[in-house]
């Protein structure tokens, strides 16, 4: 093989290549992003029974996963909003009972949030919506497909910085 052929091929290939991978690159995140709509939708509608919305099921869940009642300032950090997002949200749990102030023992100008025991019944209430919202999604697979996913989604969330988990 001539090696002014092979040299003026190569690039073309690595080109030809690269541009399919971006293609593919491409077609995923559009994939990834149209499926998280579709999951963020039927997560609202089985949500809405319950007359929480999803930024509240995501503070009850950091609420819950917490190892003490976190105070305001950490809820804002872990959901990354503002603190005054946070009051919101725990002002409109408050009121149905979910989560309830209390003061930190260390520090009286402390105040921690903590799920109520109606809370952790709504808490269990929304584990169960947001299986039905998943189930919705992922009916089309069957269990081996379902567990490919998984291991290809778990392999991708590896690779992602450290957060908390809610």
């Amino acid at each position: 093989m001539d090696p002014r052929t092979t040299t003026a091929t190569e690039p073309a290939a690595e080109s030809a290549a690269e541009f399919a991978a971006a293609e593919t690159t491409g077609r995923l995140a559009d994939q990834l992003l149209q499926l998280t709509k579709r999951l963020h939708r039927a997560q609202r509608r089985h949500l809405e029974p319950l007359g929480i919305t999803p930024a509240q099921s995501r503070l009850l869940r950091t609420v819950a996963h917490s190892e003490e009642p976190p105070r305001m300032a950490d809820l804002a950090q872990r959901l990354d909003v503002v603190p005054r997002a946070v009051t919101t949200l725990v002002d409109a749990l408050e009121a149905h009972d979910l989560v309830r102030r209390v003061p930190d023992p260390a520090s009286r100008r402390v105040i921690r949030i903590e799920l109520t025991e109606a809370g952790g019944a709504t808490l269990h209430r929304l584990r169960l919506a947001r299986r039905a919202a998943a189930e919705d999604l992922l009916a089309p697979l069957d269990s081996a497909q379902r567990e490919a996913l998984t291991a290809l989604l778990a392999a991708l969330d590896a690779t992602a910085p450290p957060r908390q988990r809610c």
